[in-house]
């Protein structure tokens, strides 16, 4: 007669404290608390005034009146709206492409060169990203100035073409050439610093033994770094293509200088000349919410395939 033994008890698991368990929420409060004053609050009262008349009477006191998706209709039959929007997006999309090839190239320079070198390189592109936008576009203005800009004397001088006197923002294609030079050179910094430090974390050993494998360079960079860095780059490109799409300041600055403004307004920039110069806050609260949804839609669709990935 065998005798069998009962399995032991599973350990019960040590239910954690109350506090122990709040303790994330407790720390995530105050980051709460500020996205919803500053950001939350702001784009409800967006929202609601996007459903609104709201013009110049109802800046000086006037009651708004409720009109429902009046203002979307009016935007969406505009054919400007639709010729600034896909402006807007030619335009994000060539600056994105530049800046996350030459930041990505950029970072792999830096894993090249010695200390004193990387030092340097990594303090010029720290103060280029600290530059202001404003401050930048003006110094860049100066650059492609007409008369006096060091772009002009170069090619001018360096090359068979003649640039002397040559305006660059007076048609739209020099323009957004100059914007796009512009809007890159200072993304560039944070997408090189920040795909440098993604390759930190790569296995040497791991490179080392592809290479003595015999895998080339740009074998080693697709199949062994890339792995490494794709969710780096998933949110970099979010973020390139958020702030590109919406850029503003660039491109306000050149038309001040002395760009054309109705042949290259971005949405950004025809948000608040129809929300400011025209009066129209309600039309300029809609562009701005359709802006939004495009932006969630694009950043809902990455990060959805980056947990995608991840889960796999």
């Amino acid at each position: 007669m065998t005798v069998t033994t009962p399995p032991p008890a599973p350990p019960r698991s040590r239910r954690r404290p109350v506090s122990e368990r709040l303790a994330p929420f407790v720390l995530l409060l105050p980051a709460a608390v500020m996205l919803l004053v500053f950001i939350g609050w702001p784009l409800v009262q967006l929202i609601v005034m996007s459903f609104q008349e709201f013009g110049r009477a109802q800046v000086f006191g006037a009651p708004p009146e409720f009109i429902g998706f009046g203002n979307y209709v009016q935007v969406l039959t505009d054919p400007e709206f639709w010729r600034v929007l896909s402006r807007s997006v030619v335009l994000c999309a060539v600056c994105v492409v530049a800046t996350m090839v030459l930041g990505v190239l950029i970072a792999n320079l830096l894993t090249k060169l010695s200390s004193a070198m990387r030092m340097a390189v990594s303090i010029g592109l720290l103060l280029a990203w600290a530059m202001p936008a404003l401050t930048a576009t003006i110094v860049w203005g100066w650059i492609f100035d007409a008369n006096n800009g060091l772009a002009n004397y170069a090619i001018t001088n360096l090359t068979p073409l003649d640039f002397s006197r040559h305006s660059w923002l007076g048609d739209p294609l020099g323009f957004f050439t100059v914007a796009a030079i512009i809007i890159t050179w200072g993304a560039i910094p944070f997408v090189a610093l920040t795909v440098y430090a993604g390759l930190t974390q790569v296995p040497g050993e791991v490179l080392e033994a592809a290479q003595l494998d015999g895998a080339g360079g740009f074998q080693r960079f697709r199949l062994i770094t890339m792995p490494y860095l794709r969710s780096v780059l998933i949110v970099l490109l979010i973020l390139q293509i958020i702030w590109d799409l919406r850029v503003f300041t660039q491109i306000y600055a050149l038309q001040t200088i002395g760009g054309i403004r109705g042949d290259t307004n971005t949405i950004g920039v025809y948000i608040y000349s129809v929300s400011m110069a025209s009066g129209d806050v309600g039309v300029g609260g809609a562009i701005a919410v359709i802006l939004v949804v495009i932006l969630l839609l694009i950043s809902g669709y990455y990060v959805r395939s980056m947990l995608k990935e991840e889960d796999e």
